[in-house]
């Protein structure tokens, strides 16, 4: 699947950047700020495919909904952002660790240490999906050039499975990929030529960023603009489940920290109960009904 030398160079991720021209002769003030004028070409690229991220989103949505999983596959800083998505929504949905997995080329090391070489193997692409995917679960490829053997390794694989797939890619038309659905921010060149943890990093941060919580609201772990469905495992997020319990439920500080305490720390228990007047295993019983949703056990109680 690897491109030969010429293919490589002609990719939009390592043209060089005409506005960058000169500048090791700038100063460092200037420096940061040629740097920031280039971040600011990111968001309104990412905006430019908000229909693919939908796409995305609704699929992982309808997928974990049926009891699917979540996988990113990705190398060096790709795969580095997909371990980050995955690990970021235990605290945040309160998804099992299980439930939304990371792989990086060249095992957990890799977050720590470069092993560039890693992203080349496209057969342990496909053995790191055939060991963990399965019919019916979504995989999400991360490669700002859209052509990393690992990664498109591990596509392949996946839709062999029949898994949905997708392909986050600072690359138009990447060349191979098995992908259904493709996301790319066009935002090359980088600011240095060929450096994809700047613009195309950014870019897919944003992105997964999105497409991640998009599908978590469409399962009901949202409520307002609140994470109804966060952990509260640490001191700030305990203040910050009784922050949003109070304003949600409309009672004082001190009636939400009960609340919560008799609810077992969930928050959309809490809410549920002090809105309704119901009992914490009335409440519980109306949740599992409306699939997890508060909206719609408010709504039916």
């Amino acid at each position: 699947m690897g491109l030969r030398a010429g293919e490589y160079g002609r990719l939009p991720t390592e043209q060089p950047n005409p506005r960058t021209r000169g500048i090791d002769r700038l100063s460092t003030i200037d420096v940061v700020r040629r740097l920031n004028a280039e971040d600011a070409r990111v968001a309104p690229a990412v905006a430019r495919e908000a229909k693919e991220i939908a796409r995305a989103a609704d699929a992982i949505a309808q997928s974990l909904a049926a009891g699917g999983r979540l996988f990113f596959f990705g190398a060096g800083t790709s795969g580095r952002l997909g371990v980050l998505e995955a690990a970021e929504c235990p605290p945040t949905f309160s998804t099992p660790p299980s439930l939304v997995v990371g792989v990086i080329a060249g095992g957990k090391g890799s977050m720590f240490k470069a092993r560039e070489g890693a992203e080349d193997d496209e057969r342990d692409g496909r053995r790191q999906a055939a060991r963990r995917a399965r019919r019916g679960d979504v995989l999400v490829g991360i490669a700002a050039s859209g052509v990393t053997p690992f990664v498109l390794g591990a596509l392949a694989e996946g839709r062999r499975l029949g898994c949905r797939t997708v392909l986050i890619s600072s690359n138009r038309r990447p060349a191979g990929s098995a992908a259904e659905i493709v996301i790319s921010p066009q935002v090359a060149p980088e600011a240095l030529s060929g450096s994809t943890r700047l613009k195309s990093g950014t870019a897919a941060k944003l992105v997964l960023n999105s497409m991640t919580t998009a599908a978590m609201i469409r399962l009901g772990k949202v409520y307002d603009h609140w994470m109804v469905d966060l952990r509260p495992t640490n001191h700030k997020l305990r203040l910050r489940a009784e922050r949003m319990t109070a304003d949600l439920a409309g009672v004082s500080p001190a009636k939400a920290k009960a609340a919560l305490r008799r609810a077992g720390g969930g928050v959309k228990l809490a809410i549920l109960c002090l809105k309704t007047g119901l009992a914490p295993a009335r409440g519980e019983a109306l949740l599992r009904a409306a699939e997890g949703s508060l909206r719609a056990a408010l709504e039916a109680a």
